[in-house]
């Protein structure tokens, strides 16, 4: 049994929210292509984060989750901005899994208990729909990626996963490479939490730390792992 560290955080309504997936070599669109494709999905676009230098395509799930695939921009914010530093590392060695991401209802909570502050966040889809939200702990996730980054949604009646009815798709499974401990430590409650319908598998606690696996159950009943 996991002891509860100190300063949990007893007011935050944490969910996993998405999932993020680095481009690989052949570009974000190809990329986001071949995943929609294993899933037998559609994809969107998810527009421009100006503030990160990054853009993403959006595979909406099921149970008000997606999955972001999400390249870096060449523009100076890719460069100074965490998450933008983050998305580049991850595609220049290949691309793959950049990580999981929870929402919460209330970030000020978690502001206070890792001792940093939360960044504002926007995109605009291509309808012109302005998404903003608050996002805090990509630089923990660059030092350990392991560890999610937390967003607090302000644009509370347009998540990304209702950009069309829901398709069947859904998030069953997360493989990561790490110490459930951890995470434990830094979002302040166990991983499984986060979902009553997501089974969170740790292995190898003492190597390469991060996002191994995602399975889903798509939208006729199978199983795919990416």
């Amino acid at each position: 049994m996991v002891k509860a560290p100190q300063n949990v955080c007893h007011d935050c309504v944490m969910r996993v929210d998405h999932v993020s997936y680095a481009a690989e070599s052949d570009g974000l669109q190809a990329t986001a292509e071949r995943l929609a494709a294993k899933l037998d999905a559609e994809t969107f676009d998810g527009g421009v984060h100006p503030r990160f230098g990054t853009r993403n395509v959006i595979i909406p799930l099921g149970h008000e989750r997606y999955l972001e695939v999400v390249e870096a921009l060449e523009h100076p914010a890719s460069y100074r901005a965490p998450f933008g530093q983050a998305v580049r590392k991850r595609s220049e060695d290949g691309g793959g899994w950049l990580g999981w991401v929870v929402s919460v209802e209330d970030i000020k909570p978690l502001e206070e208990r890792l001792g940093r502050d939360a960044v504002d966040a926007d995109r605009t889809l291509p309808d012109g729909t302005q998404l903003q939200w608050k996002q805090l702990g990509v630089n923990g996730l660059i030092t350990d990626p392991q560890l999610p980054f937390f967003v607090q949604w302000l644009t509370t009646d347009r998540h990304p996963s209702t950009q069309r009815a829901d398709n069947g798709i859904v998030i069953n499974h997360l493989t990561i490479a790490g110490d459930p401990e951890r995470v434990h430590e830094w979002i302040g409650e166990p991983a499984d939490t986060t979902s009553s319908v997501i089974d969170f598998e740790f292995v190898a606690p003492h190597g390469t730390p991060g996002l191994l696996s995602v399975t889903f159950t798509d939208a006729k009943g199978r199983t795919v792992t990416v």
